[in-house]
């Protein structure tokens, strides 16, 4: 029997500049007592606009700065917050981090929760799991979890006035969404959440794509001003709605396989975004990608800033390209949904020549 096709996505998603001062107005029917997991910036970004939201409202708020990793231990502490305070609501103000936090602690406590992205890196507040770490910074495991965020709310003002190089990590993120959800749909692997693929899905996937390289250099532009424009609202919208609830009905292949090889050599600069950028210039060589299609995505990473040579990821020795081969083709990578499944030393090869080709672009 077939797998049941399936579409997840966050309940409500709203965006917009100054969405902040909305907070109350838009999740007050979520209950009156909130727990607020902030990073450092995140507090300082959103803790005026948030308390300004709830105007002479007599909720009750908390707000947390957390440890900055999503570890056990700080997940254990948030839900001992919660039980204490007898908290509706937990509230992610931040980064990924924060993010998984929040919605770890949450889905433990049986609580609502809604996430307040203070940029726009990943595509992590809109889908159903977390990454979690040991409390020594190790990974640990995915969590699953049966249904996606409550509610995520983005301040475009709030994004528009973070570095610029977040913005490009979430273009970079989200430019695989497209050609990982592909790959997955041509072996029918199972989605992300473990489905069948939805027609709903692959079209996400594919306006995700679409909406980086009509507007990317655009909004890149608009955020090295802090100007909100219509650009920077299409790509915010990309690199969190779209690319999350894409990637969630879709899959992932080898783009992020090559990120997880890569944080096994434990360089401390390896960005997500990037790693997973030059990922997908690796998969659409190792899928034998027409020179145009490969010209097309090596171009766009070109015009944005996302990396199309290993040196731009770090100093990485021929002996390293295989130990992150080795590690990205582990049992369990999704670079298994790749057609005709992958080598290390396929992998390795492909590496290889999506280096030597990101050498030349550069040197014209």
């Amino acid at each position: 029997m077939k797998m049941l096709r399936a579409m997840r996505e966050p309940l409500k998603y709203v965006q917009g500049r100054d969405a902040l001062l909305q907070f109350h107005k838009e999740m007050e029917y979520m209950g009156k007592r909130w727990l607020f997991v902030c990073s450092n910036s995140g507090y300082k970004a959103c803790h005026e606009k948030l308390e300004k939201s709830f105007g002479t409202s007599d909720d009750y708020r908390r707000y947390e700065i957390f440890g900055g990793i999503s570890s056990n231990g700080e997940i254990k502490k948030m839900m001992a917050i919660v039980e204490e305070d007898k908290i509706d609501t937990v509230v992610a103000v931040g980064g990924g981090s924060a993010v998984d936090t929040a919605k770890a602690t949450a889905y433990y406590t049986g609580k609502h929760i809604v996430i307040l992205p203070t940029v726009a890196a990943t595509d992590a507040p809109c889908t159903g799991l977390s990454v979690i770490y040991n409390d020594d910074h190790s990974f640990d495991r995915y969590l699953f979890y049966p249904t996606n965020p409550d509610a995520v709310m983005v301040d475009t003002t709030i994004i528009a006035n973070a570095p610029v190089k977040f913005l490009i990590a979430g273009m970079g993120d989200a430019l695989g969404t497209y050609f990982e959800g592909r790959a997955s749909i041509r072996t029918e692997s199972s989605s992300l959440e473990g489905t069948g693929i939805t027609r709903a899905g692959q079209a996400l996937a594919r306006l995700c794509y679409d909406t980086l390289r009509a507007y990317g250099k655009q909004a890149i532009e608009a955020c090295k001003v802090h100007a909100v424009t219509p650009a920077l609202e299409n790509i915010v919208e990309a690199n969190v709605y779209l690319s999350g609830v894409g990637a969630d009905n879709v899959n992932c292949a080898a783009a992020h396989s090559f990120y997880n090889g890569v944080t096994s050599l434990g360089i401390k600069h390896a960005d997500h975004g990037c790693c997973v950028a030059f990922g997908t210039l690796v998969q659409l060589v190792l899928e034998g990608a027409t020179k145009e299609e490969f010209d097309d995505v090596q171009s766009f990473c070109l015009e944005v800033g996302l990396p199309v040579t290993l040196a731009e990821i770090g100093e990485i020795t021929d002996e390293q390209i295989m130990t992150i081969a080795k590690n990205a083709c582990a049992p369990g990578e999704t670079i298994h949904n790749l057609a005709g499944d992958v080598e290390p030393i396929e992998l390795y090869d492909a590496i290889k020549q999506a280096d030597a080709l990101g050498k030349l672009a550069l040197a014209k």
